[in-house]
């Protein structure tokens, strides 16, 4: 039980733990959420009903929460891995038999006071289960390929669930996210390789299971105005909100595409266009400032961990942002297909927040222990 004396014998106090937590992080994270509550603002035509409030009622619970999971010890998440990744199998799951439907999707369970989205969760609990097995393998076993089956298949059986429901740009998060975690863990690129080749070869007869509005997104992709009323109204009305700011936008509560209700869902998938129409393109550059400092610190903080499974689970974290930050701003700017995949902390969005957050509390946990050093199966190294 000598494991369980080290998990539970404080090393510093909770309050010194608060103090250690990178503040300049969570100042960055606030200012942009509080950009996402002006624009939620906005999307209402200028109420704070009823996106903005909820959204700020829900940073505020989710920024609790994530300095909760900070302060806990991080070989208690690298044990709890297995068992978070567990329970969200079990919630995906429980969306194939009673998932609520929203928008021809079967995404959402309903709990009486939320719905959750496992979908969600699941990107931070496959980042957390993949950094607990790869820590447990040496380098040596790392390039073994009979040892990679194994994590393989922990990201490949949710991204075909979540495929299924159907959330595609969930789907392609998941299996590039994972990805991201091989090539951190060592794994060679000769295998990258020989795995593209194999989704190469699939990809027609998965071409053949997608849902006709999945195959028309990418026609839409390839040629947006050959159906600029229907497929292509999205990508059409986005270029146009976001060519129409110009330099410097029209404006706070300006912006003539979304509030006259030509840019669609302008309050969670599109909210970058509408504030790149009211604020223009410094206004866009100035988000991705903001969002391009939290990864640099989020890198940092992976470079400074002493612990191989903390090194694993921030780097995985922070790339997890990237992706998302990344899909959407190119979905509205029309350089990839229109997926479901919300602009973190801008986007209306329960689940998505508390995964944000969720995230950022174990990154925060990796900065504040990131001079502890255990072994591969979280027991102190003395």
């Amino acid at each position: 039980m000598r494991w369980l004396d080290d998990v539970t014998r404080p090393q510093q106090s909770i309050a010194l733990k608060l103090i250690s937590i990178n503040w300049v992080l969570v100042g960055l994270l606030t200012v942009i959420a509080g950009i996402g509550f002006a624009m939620l603002y906005s999307a209402a035509n200028g109420s704070w009903q009823p996106w903005a409030e909820r959204q700020a009622l829900r940073y505020l619970v989710a920024a609790l929460i994530m300095l909760a999971v900070a302060v806990v010890d991080i070989r208690i998440w690298l044990r709890s891995a297995y068992g978070f990744y567990t329970v969200t199998m079990l919630l995906l799951i429980a969306v194939e038999v009673r998932g609520a439907i929203g928008m021809g999707a079967q995404r959402w369970i309903d709990l009486g006071l939320i719905q959750i989205q496992p979908s969600e969760l699941m990107k931070i609990a496959l980042v957390m289960v993949l950094a607990r097995y790869f820590n447990g393998l040496t380098q040596d076993e790392v390039k073994r390929p009979l040892k990679l089956i194994a994590p393989t298949l922990l990201v490949m059986v949710p991204a075909v669930m979540v495929l299924k429901q159907p959330d595609l740009g969930t789907a392609l998060m998941l299996v590039m996210g994972g990805a991201a975690m091989f090539f951190l863990a060592g794994v060679r690129l000769w295998k990258f390789g020989l795995i593209a080749a194999a989704i190469a070869a699939v990809v027609p007869v998965a071409w053949e299971h997608l849902r006709d509005y999945q195959k028309n997104r990418i026609y839409t992709f390839l040629d947006p105005e050959n159906d600029p009323l229907g497929a292509g109204y999205h990508s059409l009305q986005s270029k146009i909100a976001i060519g129409s700011g110009g330099l410097s936008g029209k404006g706070f509560l300006a912006g003539t595409q979304s509030h006259l209700n030509f840019l669609p869902e302008r309050q969670t998938d599109f909210i970058f266009t509408m504030l790149a129409e009211e604020f223009g393109l410094m206004g866009g550059l100035v988000l991705l400032a903001l969002y391009s400092l939290v990864f640099v610190y989020g890198y940092a903080i992976a470079f400074s961990s002493r612990s191989h499974f903390g090194r694993l689970l921030a780097f995985g974290i922070t790339t997890n942002m990237f992706l998302y930050v990344f899909i959407n701003i190119a979905m509205v700017i029309g350089l990839i297909p229109v997926v479901g995949v919300p602009l973190p902390l801008i986007s209306y969005g329960g689940t998505s927040m508390l995964t944000v957050m969720f995230g950022f509390g174990l990154l925060m946990s990796v900065y504040v222990h990131r001079d502890t050093r255990f072994t591969r199966h979280g027991d102190v190294e003395h």
